[in-house]
């Protein structure tokens, strides 16, 4: 054999245009939305909201060349590409829900999230409850706030060395949606392992507050175990009821009742999936998880002409694996999980809040990796345990 083998370099994919108009679903919408507009703008039946026909209207032009292209050259090839405008909405497209998903974790785990360990916390409320949260997006606000505000409390309690002005970092995404296609509002919040405090300087004064914090502390939570995640679910389930029973939505008899439920009353938090710091990989993956779409398009199939098979990847006990649905019933369903214009997918919350005076320190620290160093005895004898100084730099000392 020739020992000058002429190697070949692996010659990099080509641009393949994404065909909408070949999938099950665009098929579906095409062949049977304005039948099932006709039949929901009947007689003694609700008006459909605008944003909602808007969605499915553009959907049904995104990705089609006949409907605007824009047209990119490749100076190594010499080809020309044709790119079909997107529809950038939320609920319907497959294409567009997925594309933000996945820009959303990366932009998240690059340029936000410290090199900390994250924790997920996930609160669910009573179906009783679910339903004005569906339709009331204030609402959703203020029942996220008491969840994270608790989380908040517990979170100082047990990260050694913070006082009361101590925050948290947190991003809470809104899902209105279940797994098998159906309304259910719930809060999935990736939530920093500890707190943060700005570093006390020398020479700080109370009138130069306004000067932007470059540097903060760290307190790391320990000890965060089971029993301490119920009396965070015990504290935010009476403080929630509390709020519905004072804007008149169930009365002081329903709370009491509730209250008393065995197994939390219907509330259910779970934190047990926590990524460490150094994992940025497993933390992407999260937050793809947390930022995915009501729908994936590779779980719908045919069953027959007129029905259709949605794979439910995880069915709860009294719900079935595989949904069988009309043409009209899916364009229901998915219609119903369409978030309102201006409704915010996911919030920031804390030092990661946009006005937050830490948020610049916190977030610059996200492409640098965490360097232990270590610290003088003498320093460490009076420092409080698990607290890291962070700064904006290329090391982080601790306190260990």
């Amino acid at each position: 054999m020739d020992a000058a083998v002429k190697r070949i370099a692996p010659q990099a994919p080509c641009y393949q245009r994404r065909r909408p108009e070949q999938t099950l679903w665009y098929r579906t919408v095409q062949s049977h939305f304005e039948t099932w507009l006709a039949l929901a703008d009947g007689p003694g039946d609700e008006a459909i909201p605008a944003y909602i026909e808007q969605a499915f209207r553009r959907y049904l032009d995104c990705g089609i060349l006949a409907n605007g292209f824009a047209r990119a050259h490749c100076d190594e090839c010499g080809h020309d590409f044709l790119i079909a405008f997107s529809c950038k909405g939320r609920g319907v497209c497959p294409s567009c829900n997925t594309r933000r998903m996945a820009e959303t974790a990366a932009h998240l785990t690059d340029h936000v999230f410290p090199r900390l360990p994250v924790r997920q916390w996930v609160l669910s409320v009573p179906k009783r409850l679910r339903y004005f949260l569906q339709r009331d997006t204030a609402l959703q606000g203020v029942v996220l706030r008491i969840f994270l505000r608790g989380v908040e409390r517990c979170l100082r309690e047990h990260s050694p060395g913070c006082d009361s002005t101590a925050r948290i970092g947190a991003i809470a995404f809104i899902h209105r949606f279940g797994s098998s296609l159906n309304e259910h509002t719930h809060f999935h919040c990736c939530i920093v392992e500890g707190v943060f405090q700005p570093t006390a300087k020398i020479g700080d004064t109370a009138d130069n507050t306004a000067e932007p914090i470059t540097s903060v502390d760290f307190h790391a939570a320990t000890d965060l175990d089971t029993a301490a995640i119920a009396r965070v679910q015990a504290q935010v389930r009476q403080r929630i009821l509390r709020v519905f029973v004072r804007r008149g939505l169930i009365g002081k008899t329903d709370r009491d009742e509730m209250l008393n439920w065995e197994h939390g009353g219907g509330f259910s938090l779970d934190a047990s999936v926590c990524i460490s710091g150094t994992d940025r990989k497993g933390l992407e993956r999260l937050l793809r998880y947390c930022a995915r779409p009501p729908f994936a398009l590779e779980h719908l199939h045919t069953l027959d002409a007129e029905h259709l098979i949605y794979h439910n990847s995880k069915p709860r006990s009294d719900s079935p694996r595989d949904l069988v649905l009309t043409p009209l019933e899916l364009i229901d369903k998915i219609a119903a999980l369409i978030p309102p214009p201006r409704a915010h997918r996911h919030r920031y919350y804390g030092v990661l809040a946009p006005n937050s005076p830490l948020r610049a320190a916190v977030t610059a620290l996200a492409p640098l990796p965490v360097v232990v160093m270590p610290v003088a005895e003498a320093t460490t004898a009076d420092a409080p345990p698990h607290r890291f100084a962070l700064s904006v730099g290329d090391v982080v000392s601790s306190h260990l």
